[in-house]
């Protein structure tokens, strides 16, 4: 839409997430262009120029769109299987499957993920692929044009791994990159696609897989790589008690102790899970303002057990959600994670006290922007910021007798998106895609599916 043109929003209820998180029980929201250009309590300004578009959004919540930070995408053509494993058995059962994975494969599970998450409120996405089979074709490439197709905002984390089979890692040998090979890969990426402009609509972040994935040398090389080309770092930590087992066979130290002596804790990193940290390892995220991206339902899924999210937040951590891969995540959605983040940490040490139903939201919002690095741009309703906000349908039956919009939306069944806005874009309307055809997509991630299980089966 053209800096000059307006869409007003009015007669909603407004949960801003800002740092007083404000509220407005009955305001309006004004977009110009691509920012929030202004918004509060009661009614919009008089005589607004150029306004394209009224809309009256009475019996709404609108909110900040919600930020994904962990995903892999690839992984929704391999939905449903090994579903009674943890995720060491889990990796064995599945890598040789994921190693099979091909650019028409990896585009069309990057739609498929892309699609749900969008239109359940997601405005900022993003994702980790770290399998590069040899020949495979551009994966990289694949996944940015399906975001950019979808309309979302995104943030590619350009993962590897060097640390296969023979090396005693998990992934097959051919699954795997050499140092060099993915080192060189990874900048390339960088160079070809990364944009750090305030309304970047694709970003990218250096991602080696993880520790019992990955040499010293790769986790070494890649933040010295991140650093010099000024994007962020991104892997997997202190998922499992079986990682912290072996990090203290194999370095003589647990994960976050190994992460620091290889530069990976900072400002700039943000780590996929976090569940066995102990108070010195939060102590040590709170003190680097390294960044956690907590996934509730695949921690249960995989039985690694529950993070310490509150003591993470009183510490000073950065936390947001993240859906996490869809084979350990087979909903694929984020907006169920507010509910499950909330439900979840509950069931820990501060029981009831854990999270309320506002802090469930900054995570999926704020938190995740703040994690990704973008928090000036996105991630609350503020003027001058992105105008990347949703519209949530709480009138309905499913939510009409909750008198409080906010734990309506996090307690309550999934809400119905009535619109979704990414860049002052409008990409969902009524539940719907207006940017890729649902159905298309479901008929070609069913058959990529397929593909990928019969050229497994054969080996």
């Amino acid at each position: 839409m053209a800096a000059d043109r307006r869409i007003v929003i009015e007669n909603c209820a407004i949960a801003t997430v800002d740092a007083n998180d404000t509220e407005y029980a009955s305001g309006y929201v004004v977009v110009a262009g691509n920012r929030i250009e202004s918004l509060g309590a009661g009614t919009a300004p008089e005589g607004l120029e150029n306004v394209a578009r009224r809309i009256d959004a009475t019996g709404h919540l609108v909110t900040p769109g919600l930020v994904n930070t962990h995903h892999h995408f690839y992984q929704w053509i391999t939905r449903g299987l090994a579903t009674d494993h943890n995720l060491f058995d889990w990796l064995v059962a599945l890598y040789p499957v994921w190693a099979r994975i091909d650019e028409r494969m990896v585009r069309a599970a990057a739609q498929g993920s892309l699609a749900v998450m969008a239109r359940g409120g997601v405005t900022t996405a993003m994702d980790h692929h770290y399998v590069f089979p040899r020949g495979s074709g551009d994966l990289s490439g694949a996944i940015i044009g399906a975001a950019r197709d979808m309309g979302v905002r995104f943030t590619l984390a350009r993962g590897s791994m060097d640390r296969s089979e023979k090396d005693g890692g998990l992934p097959p040998d051919f699954a795997v990159e050499t140092l060099d090979g993915a080192l060189a890969a990874t900048e390339e990426t960088v160079r070809q696609h990364h944009d750090s402009s305030f309304d970047a609509m694709t970003q990218v972040a250096v991602a080696p897989c993880s520790p019992f994935s990955v040499s010293t040398d790769l986790l070494r090389d890649g933040a010295q790589l991140a650093r010099r080309l000024g994007v962020r770092l991104h892997t997997h930590g202190s998922e499992t008690v079986e990682e912290e087992k072996f990090c203290h066979e194999l370095f003589g130290m647990g994960p976050t102790d190994y992460f620091e002596s290889t530069g990976w804790l900072g400002e700039d990193v943000w780590m996929a899970h976090c569940v066995h940290m102990n108070d010195s390892d939060i102590a040590a995220f709170a003190r680097t303002g390294t960044g956690v991206a907590h996934c509730p339902s695949s921690n249960a899924r995989l039985a690694a057990g529950i993070a310490r999210v509150p003591d993470m937040l009183a510490a000073g951590v950065p936390v947001g959600l993240g859906v996490d891969g869809t084979a350990s995540n087979e909903s694929g959605e984020l907006h169920t994670e507010l509910r499950n983040a909330l439900l979840i940490n509950r069931l820990g040490p501060h029981r009831e006290a854990a999270l309320n139903a506002r802090q469930a939201l900054r995570l999926g919002t704020y938190g995740g922007a703040q994690v990704l690095g973008r928090a000036a741009e996105t991630g609350s309703l503020e003027p001058g910021k992105l105008a990347d906000l949703v519209l949530w349908k709480l009138d309905t039956v499913a939510h009409a007798s909750i008198a409080d919009p906010v734990t309506a939306l996090v307690f309550g069944a999934a809400a119905p998106v009535t619109a979704s806005f990414v860049d002052g874009r409008q990409i969902v309307e009524d539940g719907r895609l207006l940017t890729a055809d649902e159905d298309a997509i479901a008929r070609s991630t069913r058959d990529e599916a397929q593909r990928l299980a019969r050229i497994a089966a054969q080996g």
